[in-house]
């Protein structure tokens, strides 16, 4: 009976300390492989891929192609994709960059055109990368056809994705914009002009032959031939800038990761033109020899601590991130010990010192992130039986990218060129023919000595680089399960878009009422967004750990619908 109890002992204090967190995260363990997701439709259709013999890249191109269609409103064909991928048989990692990309835009025209153009309608639409970069990616790594690995995702836009409480949630959102004018997204999504109900499913067949030319010629099918004319010819008749020869053009980009030392972990991450790593990895550097007080990250002490540094950072990151080739070497700058010391020195320096810097110019739009608290993104991770990782954000910018679908296609096109600059013409996000848009989004693998400790990302606009920051310094720094560290109040650091504007944390309605009052009593606002748990501003954290028994534990964040599956 004593060594029952000495068994059972660490059990109760697990869900003891489940229980007293704002969201419990139920891990989930399995031997062989696992899938992260968000949609249970779309973690079967990559578990299934697993379990028929197809390795993590298999089952990613599944997992992403069942995600846009049963999750419209946040990513799919019609929009980019940001995918590491680690190979267990080399150790190395590499990263997918497919962003979406401007067409044959003339900049002056378009900067002439009304600022709700540039986020709604054609107009706002660049040649999307997904496809693309699933392409690329199975071409490289994949071991089963590509015809075999799309064909699930066809049979769920045929037969229908189920309509969760949560993804009601998000059509409710946006009904507007379903609304708005264009027949074709309102006759897929609001079926007898009413929003979906909940355990309702809605097919796709125009989707689901779009797929079909995908799984019969490959990126052709969707970036030549039919499809692409239609796709053109609905942009151009809608005031867009694309062409045929901007969708055949395009190309993924396989190039190495961002990787940055901290605490004898390494941290490998999207690249730019993502500036979700390069927001949140210097701040990180700058807390490697932190010890918090020695107690919880989340008190007004050190978040006090966190968004003094993350106020001096964020501008040298707007400035320096977007899709110019010097990107990357300025981001190295930026990591380097040196600037660590400096963006330090600031942070913590005298007063006068940090409000100089604060003050911010508000016509520098530059500084900006240009991503709405309702960008609408998701994250998904695969791991296979050999221990190779996929791990993948994908993204339409906001809810229901653009609103608007190509009659025939079946795909929401994006809205990123909303994301541009429009002033600072010498900026790395400044709007031009054929470039990529900032995206904060931030896929992430954690290795030691070489070995993978754990994968990880989160969709939620400017609100990624800030949760992917707290759970990294609760897992790395303080040594907690991540189960805890997802699962507790989430915060974000908003900063003040105009001179003498008060910068701004943003959290859960679980953030105690003494740190709120002790964080106004430092001269930060506070914002109190919504109950924990809720998901609809603070986004979902997926995330895969390895095990030293050789298991794989999955974390799905149920802010949203997400779910984690093995076998």
């Amino acid at each position: 009976m004593r060594r029952l109890a000495v068994c059972l002992l660490p059990l109760i204090l697990i869900v003891g300390a489940q229980a007293s967190l704002p969201v419990a995260v139920r891990p989930v363990t399995a031997a062989h492989g696992m899938v992260v997701a968000a949609h249970p439709q779309a973690v079967e259709a990559g578990l299934a891929v697993l379990k028929a013999g197809g390795n993590a890249v298999d089952a990613a191109v599944a997992t992403s192609l069942a995600v846009g269609v049963a999750e419209p409103y946040g990513s799919g064909l019609g929009g980019k994709l940001m995918l590491l991928y680690f190979h267990a048989g080399t150790g190395k990692t590499h990263a997918v960059e497919a962003m979406d990309a401007a067409g044959s835009i003339d900049v002056a025209a378009y900067l002439n055109r009304p600022t709700d153009e540039r986020s709604y309608g054609y107009g706002a639409v660049c040649v999307p990368g997904l496809g693309a970069g699933l392409w690329a990616t199975h071409q490289k790594w994949g071991a089963k056809p590509w015809a075999e690995v799309v064909q699930p995702a066809i049979v769920l836009a045929r037969s229908g994705f189920q309509i969760l409480p949560k993804s009601r949630e998000h059509f409710a959102e946006q009904e507007k914009k379903l609304r708005r004018g264009d027949a074709e997204i309102a006759r897929l999504y609001l079926p007898h002009d009413r929003l979906p109900a909940v355990g309702s499913r809605l097919a796709n067949e125009d989707l689901a032959r779009t797929m079909e030319a995908m799984a019969q010629r490959g990126r052709d099918g969707f970036y030549r031939g039919a499809v692409a004319a239609a796709i053109v010819a609905a942009v151009q008749q809608g005031g867009g800038s694309l062409t045929l020869a901007d969708l055949a053009n395009y190309e993924a980009r396989i190039v190495e990761p961002v990787t940055m030392d901290f605490r004898g972990y390494t941290l490998q991450c999207g690249p730019p033109p993502s500036s979700g790593a390069a927001l949140f990895l210097p701040i990180l550097k700058v807390f490697e020899k932190e010890t918090f007080g020695g107690g919880p990250l989340r008190t007004a002490a050190n978040l006090d601590l966190i968004g003094r540094v993350w106020r001096e950072a964020y501008p040298a990151i707007a400035r320096n991130i977007g899709d110019v080739p010097e990107s990357r070497f300025r981001l190295e700058q930026l990591l380097a010990p040196a600037a660590i010391a400096d963006l330090r020195a600031r942070a913590f320096g005298p007063p006068r010192a940090r409000k100089k810097v604060a003050v911010r110019d508000a016509r520098e739009e530059e500084l900006r992130f240009y991503e709405s608290a309702m960008a609408a993104t998701t994250h998904f991770i695969v791991v296979d039986r050999a221990g190779n990782i996929v791990c993948a954000i994908q993204s339409q910018s906001l809810h229901f990218g653009a609103g608007v679908v190509p009659p025939g296609t079946g795909v929401v096109l994006n809205n990123s060129m909303s994301n541009f600059a429009t002033t600072g013409p010498q900026g790395p996000n400044y709007v031009a023919p054929g470039r990529r848009p900032r995206s904060t989004i931030g896929p992430t693998i954690v290795l030691r000595e070489g070995r993978p400790v754990f994968a990880i990302g989160i969709p939620g606009s400017s609100r990624i680089p800030t949760a992917l920051l707290q759970v990294l310094l609760d897992r790395l720094a303080l040594n907690r399960p991540l189960a805890a560290a997802i699962g507790d109040t989430r915060v974000h650091y908003q900063s003040g878009e105009r001179a003498g504007e008060s910068d701004t944390f943003e959290a859960e309605a679980s953030l105690p009422a003494g740190d709120v009052q002790a964080l106004r009593t430092l001269g930060w606002r506070v914002e109190l967004r919504e109950a924990a748990g809720t998901g609809r501003h603070f986004g979902g954290v997926n995330a895969v750990e390895f095990n030293a028994d050789g298991t794989l534990t999955g974390y799905a964040d149920p802010r949203r619908t997400n779910v984690a599956a093995g076998h």
